[in-house]
This record gives structure tokens, sequence and C-alpha cells, in this order.
């Protein structure tokens, strides 16, 4: 069998560099939110990605028994796909409620159970396919972009540092150095997509 039919179809093609976005706009998430309502396990799936910092696959290999008696305020602590090492997150009421009101529906919420199964084989959602998932939920919310299995935890990265005004401005971009286990500042800056405010404003000075 040939390199390019083993090749995963959401793998970037050799020689070229694919940067995937968060998702910038609080009214596309909005939207996105509106479209998954009628589709439980999407929604809570989209809701537990951007309110942490989890990876796809360490998204989808959560448990039932992991979280179904989790309220606003507990953690929940999985293993790092990446480094073998513990992640904590605390919830808050958001995704807490996004859970429970996945729970009620779920079709099998054993504690053994995937929290996020397939549809088709009830084991538990793989990266390719919530690959595709979010691309089409971007796609109906009328993104322009390149979106992927990095957006959902990129979209939370970039709301705190943009938009949280309860953490004082000067802790936010160390916090998020910690959350996603990032060595340097500019490391976490060129991740979410982000310009610093100093070279922004380099652009701004000079005009040739």
């Amino acid at each position: 069998m040939s390199l390019n039919r083993l090749r995963n179809s959401n793998h970037p093609k050799a020689g070229s560099t694919t940067k995937v976005e968060p998702i910038r706009d609080l009214a596309a998430i909005a939207t996105i939110k509106k479209n998954l309502s009628a589709r439980p396990r999407d929604l809570c799936l989209f809701t537990l990605g951007i309110n942490t910092a989890y990876r796809a696959n360490e998204l989808l290999s959560i448990r039932v028994g992991q979280v179904a008696h989790l309220k606003a305020g507990d953690t929940l602590d999985l293993m790092q796909s990446k480094n073998q090492r513990h992640r904590m997150i605390t919830l808050n009421s958001t995704a807490a409620n996004a859970i429970q009101h996945w729970l009620k529906k779920h079709p099998d919420p054993e504690d053994v159970a995937p929290l996020f199964p397939s549809q088709q084989t009830r084991k538990a959602l793989t990266v390719s396919p919530f690959i595709n998932m979010v691309k089409g939920w971007c796609k109906d919310a009328e993104l322009k972009g390149n979106y992927g299995s990095h957006t959902l935890r990129k979209t939370w990265g970039y709301h705190q540092l943009r938009g949280n005004t309860k953490t004082p401005p000067h802790l936010v971009l160390p916090l998020l150095m910690e959350a996603y286990g990032h060595a340097r500042q500019q490391q976490t800056l060129e991740y979410l997509c982000i310009q610093s405010d100093e070279v922004a404003s380099l652009f701004m000075q000079v005009e040739l």
C-alpha cells in the first residue's frame, strides 16, 4: 500500500504549513451552540472543549464515571497524551451544566462508557472524525479560516487572553503558559495566533 493511501486525509501536504485557528468571534460561538442544540453529545463536546485546555484525544478519552458526579468548581484530572503527565482543570458552571445535560440523554451512562461515544460503534469517538466535526461546525457558522483538532483549546486560551477582566492583566499570559505547558510567552501567543501588543504597535507606527 502506498504512503499516500496511508496518510491521514487531515494531515497537511508535505512542504505546506497549516495553522489551526481559534474561534475569535463570540457571536460565532453562540451560533455553533445554537446549531448543536438538538445534538446534546456534540454540544457537550464543543462546550467542554472551549472551556478547558484539554487536547482533542484527552477530551475523547473521558469516561462517564470520571465526570458524572462533578459540579461547578470541581476538578477533572486527565492524563496528557503528549507527555503522560496529569493535567488538572476546574470545571466552570457552563462546562459542568453541559456534562449533566448530556448525561441525561446519554445512550449508555455507565461508569466505564465513553462520555463521547460514536453513534455507529458506541466506542469512544476518535480524533479524525472529531476534526471533521469541528470543521463542519465552523463552516455552518460561516467562519472563514482553518479549523481543526486544536481549535477548541485555542479558543479557550484566546478568550482568556482577550476577554478575561477578572484576572490581573499581567498574570493572564503566564497562567496560560502554565495551562498549556509552554516555556515561553511568545510560544503561547503564536499558538493562539495572537501578535503581542508590542509587535502589533510596530506595524502602526511607521507607514512607508
